[in-house]
């Protein structure tokens, strides 16, 4: 599943920048919560403008509603062992980095089953259709192994199509896409997009400054473990629920592409300890905020809007 995608090509935008007055109370307003005034901030995710949403955002901050935004600005890594995720409560913390195969898997033997049984049953055609059409039939597995080996991303959006009949996907992907949603907002990192679509899921995580950063290959270890918590919080948020993370491939590769684009450079041992430790305080954040997280997965399962995801993150019990 293409989790994260978004965050991964952080797309440049050519953002105006905003001059703001000061958030007022108000009671008027239909964009208000309470006596808070947010047209300020709608405006700015309309826009797009990453700057204008995050100086919206600490305005609120100062006159008392967004408490929980940047609430979480420091985080410091440390050597993190895979004990620590276990006794956190993530399962099977051994296989985090090994990419699921279930998908596949289920996609691949139902397709052989399929073929196979109709192939028996054509067999019983009289004369020459009985000779020739369990062939034709059989050969749809050949055909499909050799979409997969020539045009595998033909072959990915079959297969994640099939994975929407699991019983656990929908929630699944709402659980993974919520994560990284409230994890940014925790770090005071905008977002302003986000899909639970098949094969379109995502969370559009857009920051001028880092965006540059990245581009430039100039990110610096404190900017890198922030992202490397927020591309972690898919996969600790399944690591918490599910015997087996499905999602972590696309996380992974964001992460990945993080540590290239890092001043100094990280040693193989000091990327594998960054996951282990991203995983590790991401799952924290998460057990720590259950109540939002869930919240969050609510609002996001009926499409709610960027703002109405922040209201349930800051209206959350």
């Amino acid at each position: 599943m293409a989790y994260y995608a978004a965050l991964t090509s952080f797309p440049y935008q050519s953002q105006k920048r905003f001059c703001f007055s000061r958030i007022r109370a108000s009671s008027s307003s239909s964009a208000a919560t309470g006596r808070f005034d947010l047209k300020t901030l709608e405006s700015a995710i309309a826009k797009k403008d990453s700057n204008a949403v995050k100086e919206a955002l600490y305005q609120l901050s100062e006159v008392g509603w967004a408490k929980r935004w940047s609430s979480q600005p420091y985080v410091s890594r440390r050597t993190t062992t895979l004990r620590e995720l276990t006794l956190l409560g993530i399962k099977n913390a051994e296989n985090l980095a090994i990419p699921s195969v279930r998908n596949d898997a289920a996609f691949l033997f139902t397709v052989v089953g399929i073929t196979g049984f109709l192939g028996v049953l054509a067999g019983q055609l009289p004369g020459d259709w009985g000779f020739f059409t369990p062939y034709l039939i059989g050969s749809i597995s050949l055909v499909v192994l050799a979409v997969g080996s020539t045009s595998p991303g033909l072959l990915q959006a079959a297969i994640q199509g099939f994975s929407s009949f699991f019983p656990d996907y929908q929630e699944r992907v709402a659980r993974h896409e919520a994560a990284h949603f409230l994890l940014a907002y925790l770090l005071g990192l905008p977002i302003l997009g986000y899909s639970l679509d098949i094969g379109k899921e995502n969370v559009n995580l857009i920051d001028e400054r880092l965006e540059k950063l990245i581009y430039s290959g100039q990110l610096d270890a404190k900017e890198l473990d922030r992202l490397a918590v927020v591309a972690m919080a898919g996969l600790a948020a399944e690591g918490l629920q599910y015997d087996k993370v499905v999602g972590q491939s696309a996380d992974l590769f964001s992460l990945q592409r993080f540590i290239n684009r890092t001043k100094p450079p990280l040693s193989q041992d000091q990327q594998q300890n960054l996951t282990r430790w991203a995983v590790l305080f991401a799952a924290t954040l998460i057990k720590n905020n259950k109540a939002i997280h869930e919240a969050l997965m609510a609002a996001m399962s009926k499409k709610a809007t960027i703002l109405e995801c922040i209201e349930a993150i800051e209206n959350a019990a």
